[in-house]
Order: structure tokens, then C-alpha cells, then sequence
């Protein structure tokens, strides 16, 4: 209650410590611009502080992953002498990590004369995050007392690295050493086990919950429906969703898994089932439900709903849910359509936008459009493979081989390497 919570902070004759309250309050719920004007306000006044005067403007860091923002704030915890302080250092290693820039997160590790397990716990986050599971394991094995957060950071960063068999292997390790998963954790291992398409690994994380007596929370759950779809087993992904009537994560979840199995049908009733019952759609229930009309049929449907996304259900669009309709229409072959949409958005295209064209484009050999969706992707982020390897792929369908190997030769040029390489 963050409005009411100012309304009476305003009202305080005298503020001292109020001040650390109200920057961590407006960081935590995402008032980012807020928090930090509140910092800089508390910080010209100069009634004093302390090492919790920088917990709401580092929380805002990390959450806004504002690079530029760090390092200052880093500066300024180092002018007054508080990097000693454990919890504050390791704070700005994570705000680091989180920005991406491992390598001023580790020198900053680095230099911590005291580390606890929350300072090894986050870099190896930070690491997994980034996909280096090298680095990861290397500080994982160092930690010189591990704890389950820090067991199941590394357990969800193979999971998300792609890397479903060592997830599974290190949480099975995990279980023989007796340590104690957490609710993270069996969503990391249910999410390793959907990769791999393992219903076997699957039912035996289920059945393990159930035995245990553990009460899955909505994230579990999720992650439940997600495997037992992935993996096949539809109508034992809907027994565990079961209508859920008031969580949105598990409708949307549920909503996903009948687009991945092509029932575009089946989930615009769903949909309705959804509004009937009185669950709050958001910005992800759209970007699902979307993503299933495109990939089963009914486009004149998917049109309705972003049309009436707003104006029905108080969502409005961002980039996501128009590389949705882009899709959509391109899938359809309505390329005037799509190019009219992209001129009516109200924002810049980003690279969901001509990553979206790039796929239909392949799809219907459509190579100038393709060519101009190329470019504007290279020159968004001239490093990312993506946008040459699409356009070489729409080369390689028409048999333009001799552009095929000019792309591959502007790669290498430009010491652009694929994933995974």
C-alpha cells in the first residue's frame, strides 16, 4: 500500500529513519524513479545514515538492472567506508550480476575480505543467469559451507542452461546428502524434466511431493502442468490444474499447454471459462492466447482479442504482444496487414517485433521483407546470430546459395558466432 504509505510519510514532522522505509517500499513494488528521488532527497539533506540507507536504492538497482545506476551507487558505498558491511557488498554483487556485468561482480567478490554463503550463493546465481555453468560449478565446489539456496541455484541454472540431465543429476545428489529442497527447487528439476520430455524423472519428483507431504506452491504446480504437457500426458497436466478459480499463473499455464498441443480452440474456450469464473487476465494471458491463435487457425479471433485486449480487460500491448500479431498475420500471409500494424504501433519496434517478421518471412520465402528485418535486427544488436542465421535460412528455401555464403562470410567478419559455439 505503497500510495498510502506516502500519504502519511508526507505527513510526518519529523522523518529520520522513515526515509530508509519508503526507498525500499517503492524499490520492492517497482517504483524504481520514485525510490531513487526519495534517495537523492534523504541524501541532501544530511541528517545521517547508515548501512541501511543503501538498501532501497541497491534493491532498485538489482530489480531496475540499471548498470550506470550501480556503479555510482557502488561509489558511494565505497567513499563512506561501508563495503565491509556483508549483506550491503554482497547486495551490489548481486545488482551486478543481475545487470549482466559478471566481471565487476566477481571483482567485487574478489575483493570481500569476509564472505558468507548469501555472497558465494549470489555470484553463483549471477553466473547461471548468464548461462556460464563452468563458472557456476567451479565457485559452487568452493563454497566452503553450501546451503539449499545455494544447491538449487546451481540446479536451476543447468535447468535453465539446457542442461536437463546435469540438473537432474545434481538433484538427485542433493537428495543423497539429505538437503533439504525448497519449493525453487522441484520447480527447476519439473522444468529440467520438460526439456527432456522424461515423464518417468517427472512422476518421480511427483510422487516424491505427494509421499513427502509437501504442499506445492503456484509456481510447483506450474511447473507440474508444464512437464506432464511437455511430455505428453495432457489430461494429467489438466487433473493437476484441476480450475484452479483464482490463480492466474496456472490458468496461464494451463492456456499454454493447449496452444503448444495445437487446441487453439479449446483454449479461447478455456479463455472465456477464465473471465467467467472472475480471474484478472494480464499481460502474459495474451501473449498465450495469441500465440495460439497463430499457431492453430483462427486469426479473425486473435485480431478480436488484441483489439479488445484494453478496452475489455485493461491490458494494454506492449512488444510482446505485437510480435504476437505480426506472427499472426504472417503465418496468414497478410504482409500489408502486418506492415500496417508495425507503422500503428505507438513505440519503437524492438527486436520481438523483427524476430517475429524474420520467422514468417522464412516461412513464405518472403525475402525482401525478410532482408529489411535482417538489417534492422543486426543494427539493434549487430553481435546476435539470430537475425543472420534466419536470413541465411530464408536464402537456403530458395536455393540462393551464393547469398547464403555472403551471410556467412559478414559473420565472420563481424565475429558473430552461433549458439552454443
Amino acid at each position: 500500500m505503497i500510495k498510502a504509505a506516502q500519504r502519511l510519510f508526507d505527513k510526518m514532522p519529523e522523518k529520520d529513519v522513515s526515509w530508509n522505509t519508503m526507498v525500499i517500499g517503492h524499490a520492492q513494488v517497482g517504483y524504481f524513479n520514485e525510490a531513487i528521488k526519495l534517495y537523492r532527497e534523504f541524501r541532501r539533506l544530511s541528517i545521517g545514515f547508515n548501512e541501511y540507507s543503501f538498501a532501497g536504492v541497491v534493491t532498485a538497482c538489482a530489480k531496475s538492472r540499471d548498470f550506470c545506476l550501480t556503479g555510482q551507487v557502488h561509489c558511494q558505498v565505497f567513499v563512506v567506508g561501508f563495503l565491509a558491511n556483508i549483506v550491503l557488498c554482497s547486495s551490489i554483487v548481486d545488482a551486478y550480476a543481475k545487470c549482466g556485468k559478471m566481471s565487476d561482480a566477481r571483482r567485487l567478490f574478489d575483493a570481500m575480505r569476509v564472505r558468507d554463503v548469501l555472497a558465494w550463493t549470489t555470484l553463483v546465481s549471477g553466473y547461471s543467469r548468464c548461462g556460464d555453468m563452468v563458472s557456476a560449478r567451479e565457485l559452487f565446489e568452493a563454497i566452503p559451507e553450501k546451503n539449499p539456496v545455494s544447491w538449487t541455484a546451481l540446479v536451476a541454472g543447468y535447468s535453465h542452461s539446457g542442461m536437463s540431465i546435469r540438473a537432474l543429476e545434481l538433484f538427485a545428489k542433493m537428495m543423497k546428502l539429505r538437503v533439504q529442497p525448497d519449493q525453487f527447487t522441484f520447480s527447476s528439476c519439473l522444468s529440467a524434466c520438460a526439456g527432456i520430455a522424461s515423464l518417468k524423472h517427472g512422476k518421480q519428483i511427483h510422487a516424491f511431493l505427494v509421499n513427502a507431504g509437501f504442499r506445492p506452491n503456484t509456481i510447483v504446480l506450474s511447473s507440474l502442468i508444464d512437464m506432464y504437457s511437455k511430455c505428453g500426458s495432457l489430461e494429467v497436466a489438466r487433473r493437476v490444474f484441476a480450475y484452479n478459480e483464482h490463480d492466474v499463473v496456472l490458468w496461464n499455464t494451463m492456456l499454454s499447454a493447449l496452444a503448444q498441443h495445437g487446441m487453439g480452440e479449446e483454449a479461447i474456450e478455456m479463455f472465456f471459462k477464465m473471465v467467467k469464473v472472475g480471474v484478472k487476465q494480464n499481460r502474459i494471458t495474451f501473449v498465450v492466447l495469441l500465440n495460439a491463435c497463430s499457431h492453430s487457425g483462427p486469426v479473425q479471433e486473435g485480431l478480436s482479442f488484441f483489439e479488445t485486449m484494453t478496452s475489455n480487460y485493461d491490458v494494454f500491448p506492449n512488444q510482446e504482444h505485437y510480435a504476437c500479431i505480426i506472427d499472426l498475420l504472417g503465418r496468414a500471409g497478410r504482409f500489408s496487414e502486418v506492415l500496417a500494424q508495425i507503422k500503428k504501433m505507438p513505440c519503437e519496434p524492438d527486436d520481438h517485433i523483427w524476430n517475429a517478421l524474420l520467422g514468417v518471412c522464412r516461412i513464405h520465402g518472403n525475402v525482401e521483407l525478410g532482408r529489411m528485418a535482417a538489417e534492422l535486427l543486426i543494427e539493434l544488436d549487430p553481435q546476435s546470430p539470430v537475425a543472420y542465421l534466419l536470413l541465411s535460412s530464408i536464402y537456403g528455401v530458395l536455393g540462393m546459395w551464393e547469398n547464403v555464403e555472403k551471410v556467412r562470410q559478414l559473420m565472420n567478419e563481424r565475429h558473430v558466432r552461433k549458439a552454443g559455439c
